[in-house]
């Protein structure tokens, strides 16, 4: 008997679960069957409504087809299918389940048609639907669709989504759409007037595009309340987009401190104006590349790991090749500043045109590791994480860089050289090796200034072009062979010439800060941080 009861509330539960289920299918098909009557558009796109009120998944099937032009009407008994044409017939399929109901020739059926005004209302109901989707990014998204494109018909589907929404963050989202929809409805002024109040409170470009709009077409308090809004939310942007160029500088600070960081070394040490530092820089960049094809054809899976690999390599392959031209070139022309600027322009050619006959002329392909793509959002800020991965790499670096100066022998022998380099020499210290040693560790930090470079900008022979200029102006600046100097030279050139290119543009700027450091250069020819020593200071 306990058997026989545990059986028969089993089989209530089923009942109790199937039958509404069976009933909610039931009237979806009575909806759909409409469609065969439907003798014109308007018909057609009341039935796309009432299908899309119900909030029901399943009607994203039939409302799909009815876009593609796939929704038939079989003739013989009116009823509505999903059909797919093959030769001579079409398949049926069923319009709720997709399983397939047969064949049926092409005189038999009659496909309903669709304008392009009702693909509208189609696809804004599809919209809809995915207000109740089990995946929140789905749910954000739709919220997302109908902000931007808010029609009075979504205020019933959302009303009904906001009672079952449990997600706090999706719930927001949703209140925000279904006020831009009674932005556009015939709602009561109150209901605008709060609208508008949540709307502000949003304080993005999406809301100031819609608040601008509803201003334009709007009177009385709506008008008044929607030019206020729009006012704050101009104040709010104004605030956000100094952030951003705030960030824009950043970013492009630490792309100039990796560029000039090993130029302040060797320029400082040495007093060599080097102008094939750029062209290790390129190296450095057309290593990385080197090592992802390696990567891409043999190892695949190491593809997240490839910059990390390209580092060390990119640091011996620029400082080898600094180091052949500090003992094959430089150290005969200590002391001749021109003449060591004309070899070291010719070396620069001579790179050039190697890496133009090895790997041809155009830009080659390097791609960003998944951890440094896309971006995220802190507030209004876009921040993208190959910057902030750059910004973070080029800080460590000078940490290392300032620990290995202050902290090591070598990185001592190198401040007694720049501060006098006859008491160096007398004290025993091999100012040939130090200079030669220091000319590779200012390559090698170049080449891995190409690793990074390589994720922000084009692969090719004139990339360290670019960059030459800018590093010079970012070493004269902080003030020559001072690593603290380089540091602020160049966050604070980045952010000046972020600030400018919106009012002069990215050239008369640029222009602009050169002349800005030649009449700062005239006051404090050392740069803001000067080095001193007995050689300096005769």
């Amino acid at each position: 008997m306990i058997l026989l009861r545990a059986l028969g509330l089993m089989l209530l539960f089923l009942l109790a679960n199937l039958l509404p289920a069976n009933a909610a299918e039931a009237d979806l098909r009575a909806i759909i069957a409409k469609f065969a009557t439907a003798t014109n558009f308007s018909a057609t796109e009341a039935v796309v409504r009432e299908l899309a009120a119900t909030g029901d998944p399943l009607v994203e099937r039939p409302l799909a087809a009815l876009a593609e032009g796939d929704l038939y009407v079989r003739k013989a008994d009116s009823l509505v299918f999903v059909g797919k044409e093959g030769g001579d017939g079409v398949e049926l399929l069923d319009p709720l389940s997709g399983e397939k109901s047969g064949e049926a020739a092409k005189s038999d059926i009659t496909k309903i048609k669709v304008n392009n005004t009702l693909r509208r209302v189609i696809r804004d109901a599809l919209g809809t639907l995915t207000l109740r989707a089990k995946e929140p990014a789905v749910r954000i998204a739709a919220a997302a669709t109908m902000f931007k494109t808010p029609d009075a018909t979504n205020i019933e589907p959302l009303d009904a989504a906001l009672a079952a929404e449990t997600d706090a963050n999706v719930k927001a989202l949703f209140e925000q759409a279904r006020a831009a929809s009674v932005l556009v409805s015939d709602k009561p002024e109150a209901d605008k007037l709060a609208a508008i109040a949540l709307i502000g409170a949003r304080g993005d470009r999406d809301a100031l595009s819609l608040l601008t709009s509803v201003e334009a077409n709007s009177q009385g308090a709506v008008k008044d309340a929607a030019t206020a809004a729009v006012g704050a939310i101009n104040s709010t942007l104004a605030f956000w987009d100094a952030g951003q160029n705030i960030w824009y500088g950043i970013s492009l600070g630490s792309v100039l401190l990796l560029a000039a960081i090993g130029l302040a070394i060797t320029f400082g040490v040495m007093g060599v104006i080097n102008m094939a530092h750029g062209e290790m820089v390129m190296l450095g960049a057309y290593t990385t590349f080197v090592v992802q094809e390696v990567i891409r054809n043999s190892f695949p899976g190491l593809f997240d790991w490839s910059l990390v690999i390209a580092l060390p390599l990119a640091f011996l392959v620029a400082a080898l090749v600094g180091l052949a031209i500090e003992r094959g070139v430089i150290r005969f022309l200590y002391g001749r500043p021109l003449e060591t600027l004309l070899a070291t322009w010719g070396v620069s050619l001579i790179l050039q045109q190697a890496v133009r006959t090895i790997f041809g002329p155009t830009n080659q392909e390097v791609g960003n590791p998944s951890w440094m793509s896309g971006s995220f959002d802190v507030g209004q800020l876009a921040i993208t994480w190959n910057r902030l991965w750059i910004l973070v790499f080029s800080l460590c670096v000078f940490a290392l860089l300032l620990y290995v100066m202050k902290r090591t022998p070598w990185g001592l022998q190198m401040r007694a050289v720049t501060a006098n380099r006859r008491m160096a020499a007398s004290m025993g210290i091999k100012t040939p090796w130090v200079d030669a040693l220091t000319f590779a560790l200012g390559s090698g930090i170049a080449g891995i200034a190409g690793v990074a470079l390589s994720q922000i900008d084009n692969v090719s022979p004139n990339l360290g072009r670019g960059y030459i200029i800018d590093s010079f102006m970012v070493v004269v600046f902080g003030g020559v062979g001072n690593l603290w100097g380089t540091l602020v030279g160049a966050f604070s050139l980045g952010i000046v010439n972020k600030f400018l290119e919106p009012y002069a543009g990215a050239v008369l700027g640029k222009i602009v800060v050169l002349v800005l450091i030649i009449l700062f250069i005239q006051k404090r020819p050392r740069g803001l941080f000067a080095l001193k020593g007995r050689a300096v200071e005769a």
